[in-house]
């Protein structure tokens, strides 16, 4: 599936100089090589990969990486077939959840050995890294992460007399209910923000599906999940956001920029967008993450971002592999998480954004961080997704066990392929 939720994130970078030409970089003392790696649009700048190449180039000597920029439109079939040998590049970067989708090809390299022995994987965010690895074979590296975050408006804040955000679920209601008076929004939370009720079901310990002897099952209906929704109904009435909607319709960052809305959730790209709409708020929004149930951690977020692959049939298997290495290990890392405000692979490396307040809250969430369930077919969930319809037929006063059966069952049935 595409890596959606920083699609808004990375828009924020124009990569248009890249047009869809390749772009040589770098070379080593291996003799007379050319390395080819698709990138994805919009995910690094000209700024990341003019720096990539002057610090490649010097450290090798023969080796020619040619960079080709690909679009999210339609890239899922485009890899299946250099998978299978059409004009095979040598790495590629996809989104952290199609990791599964591609393995089920047979076409990916197993780099498990080079995880644990070169990229130091006991490190990595879990919500990367996992999605990475397939039945305990690692087939996809880590490279970058962006999760949500609460954005707020610091003025409302302050005129509701809170002096700090909230580190609970409990503080976080509280505060919200101060802050839902006298024409304003305490949260402006759509209803079918699916990505948000998945957090607080895995707060919960709950899941979207389970596995089970190679089945899976959709799990919305276990208590757990049945708790996360509860909560989700709570903090979603302390605000004027549609039930029978996403954060795109209309969007949420263009509603917060009308002044009254005192929180939402979303990746710190939106911020940008709030600004452009309403400049006075520029300077007056604060980031904190989605508060856990307890103040020993923040809640649980879904991880999106970027894996790095390498095809069995690549030409250049053994030097794309040390390619990736440049790329995920810690002085890129630092490079990539300072250029394009990403949250680094690494827990261990969440120092080098510190300072940077919305990009330092997305790093603090990230330690808890989840994906969707590791299945190939779980594309065909989204596609067709029962779980927003689950979560408005919930809020507009349906019975939450009767639902979440019922989305369960669809769920359940699309990961069967059927």
């Amino acid at each position: 599936m595409k890596n959606r939720m920083l699609v808004g994130a990375v828009a924020l970078i124009s990569v248009a100089a890249l047009g869809g030409c390749g772009v040589i970089t770098g070379s080593d003392d291996s003799g007379g090589k050319k390395v080819t790696i698709w990138l994805m649009k919009d995910s690094v700048s000209p700024d990341f990969l003019d720096r990539f190449k002057k610090s490649y180039e010097e450290a090798h000597s023969s080796v020619e990486l040619e960079f080709k920029i690909q679009s999210w439109s339609g890239i899922g079939p485009k890899v299946i077939d250099a998978l299978g040998g059409k004009d095979t590049p040598d790495v590629i970067e996809v989104g952290n959840t199609q990791v599964a989708q591609y393995a089920q090809s047979g076409g990916l390299r197993d780099l498990t050995l080079e995880s644990m022995r070169d990229l130091g994987s006991e490190d990595w965010l879990p919500g990367l890294a996992e999605p990475g690895s397939i039945g305990g074979v690692q087939y996809g590296i880590p490279w970058y992460a962006a999760n949500r975050v609460v954005i707020y408006n610091k003025d409302l804040f302050e005129q509701a007399g809170i002096t700090s955000p909230p580190k609970t679920r409990a503080q976080w209601i509280a505060d919200s209910k101060k802050l839902n008076h006298d024409g304003n929004q305490g949260m402006y939370l759509p209803g079918q923000n699916w990505y948000v009720l998945a957090g607080f079901i895995w707060d919960e310990g709950g899941e979207l599906a389970n596995e089970k002897g190679g089945d899976w099952q959709g799990a919305l209906n276990s208590s757990a999940a049945l708790r996360g929704m509860e909560f989700y109904q709570e903090l979603q009435a302390l605000g004027d956001g549609p039930k029978d909607a996403d954060e795109e319709k209309p969007p949420q960052g263009n509603v917060f920029a009308e002044g009254n809305v005192a929180q939402i959730i979303s990746t710190p790209s939106t911020a940008t967008l709030i600004e452009k709409a309403n400049p006075e708020l520029k300077g007056k929004l604060g980031y904190f993450p989605i508060p856990g149930k307890t103040a020993k951690s923040p809640g649980s977020v879904f991880t999106g971002g970027s894996d790095l692959i390498v095809p069995e049939k690549a030409h250049q298997r053994s030097t794309g592999i040390d390619v990736i290495k440049e790329l995920a290990g810690a002085k890129w890392q630092e490079v990539l998480a300072k250029t394009m405000s990403y949250v680094p692979n690494k827990s261990t490396l969440a120092h080098v954004i510190e300072g940077e307040e919305s990009t330092a809250a997305m790093a603090e969430g990230a330690a808890e961080g989840h994906a969707t369930p590791n299945s190939p077919q779980w594309a065909a969930v989204e596609a067709d997704n029962p779980i927003k319809l689950y979560m408005t037929a919930v809020l507009q006063g349906g019975d939450p066990a009767k639902e979440a059966r019922t989305a369960s069952e669809k769920i359940t049935a699309a990961l069967a392929g059927s």
